[in-house]
């Protein structure tokens, strides 16, 4: 009797031992992965989560570094809406750099992919001296070069000298100053042109040399396989640089400040003068999510668009559309 009974917890002590080690086995990889992350975990909510709650809640009050705050409902966003001029100047400053900036900047990058996409001696120097500038170009110092350069006195003027033409202050005018901050951000496209070429080099060889047989032109060839087959990478970099321009700010701070006459007066150096200047975070606050709102609405538009001109690949090798 004794020994059944011995036997019989034997027995279940080993089941147990085995649920358990079975348990902890299912849970120590992940757990050792968490761990690894944890330094990400918490900075995203330390330092991105929380701060957006935060702003949230400001965002209804009329938070200011100088008095108490004051829960005021919906006030900021109806004056932003209703009562702001500041704020639909903004936008459409925003949205003209918008539509100038990210359509030129992705023809720039692809045209130089295509030239950087050949099998030529020293063609890696030539990759690294264009993407250089992409590396510095969202920097204060080139946004102060480039206020010098496009100034009155600036050496675009001198240059345009050389043949005879009287050039004008491209940044104190305001019919040209947002075009100068549209060129220094066709200036920066060294980031999409790695992506490009990244995106190039996956397209088949075999498809040109057999549209080559069948009497295709280079022409022909890049709107008929490079294009499409190029597609998902041109959504990615299209994608991105319509978020990177609606937060741009530190070209527009400092080579202009939103001058003259607002004309560069884009969303983020608003939002900047409103906190800082003003101290009116709280309405600040509310200028933030109605940017978040805005980028979102518009990211999600150009992916719903997506499925009519990005195509991927499929298991059989046929494009196929999203």
């Amino acid at each position: 009797m004794n020994r059944t009974v011995t036997v019989n917890d034997s027995k279940i002590e080993h089941a147990i031992g085995k649920k358990r080690s079975s348990f902890w086995s299912r849970w120590e990889t992940p757990g050792i992965g968490y761990l690894f992350i944890s330094p990400w975990l918490i900075g995203f909510f330390l330092l991105t989560l929380y701060p957006m709650l935060l702003s949230l809640y400001y965002s209804f009050t009329n938070y200011t570094l100088m008095k108490p705050k004051k829960w005021v409902g919906l006030d900021n966003y109806h004056r932003i809406f209703t009562a702001d001029d500041k704020f639909i100047q903004s936008l459409k400053v925003t949205f003209w750099y918008v539509l100038g900036s990210v359509p030129l900047k992705l023809i720039a990058a692809l045209l130089v992919a295509i030239i950087l996409n050949k099998a030529v001696k020293g063609i890696s120097a030539y990759r690294i001296a264009i993407y250089f500038p992409s590396l510095i170009g969202g920097s204060i110092a080139v946004s102060m070069l480039w206020r010098n350069i496009f100034g009155v006195d600036g050496s675009f003027n001198d240059f345009l000298g050389l043949f005879g033409v009287q050039g004008t202050g491209w940044i104190s005018n305001p019919s040209t100053a947002l075009w100068s901050l549209i060129v220094l951000t066709i200036w920066q496209f060294g980031s999409s042109m790695v992506i490009f070429l990244a995106g190039l080099k996956q397209i088949p060889k075999d498809l040109y040399e057999a549209s080559s047989v069948d009497g295709a032109n280079r022409i022909v060839q890049f709107f008929r396989i490079t294009l499409p087959m190029l597609s998902p990478t041109i959504y990615f970099n299209f994608i991105m640089g319509v978020i990177g321009a609606f937060q741009m700010f530190t070209s527009a701070y400092v080579i202009t400040n939103g001058g003259p006459m607002n004309s560069t007066l884009v969303y983020a150096v608003y939002l900047y003068e409103r906190a800082f200047s003003r101290y009116q975070l709280g309405y600040a606050s509310a200028l933030a999510w109605i940017m978040l709102i805005m980028i979102a609405v518009v990211a999600g538009l150009i992916a719903l668009s997506s499925k009519y001109w990005v195509f991927y690949e499929t298991d059989t090798g046929r494009g196929k559309r999203k």
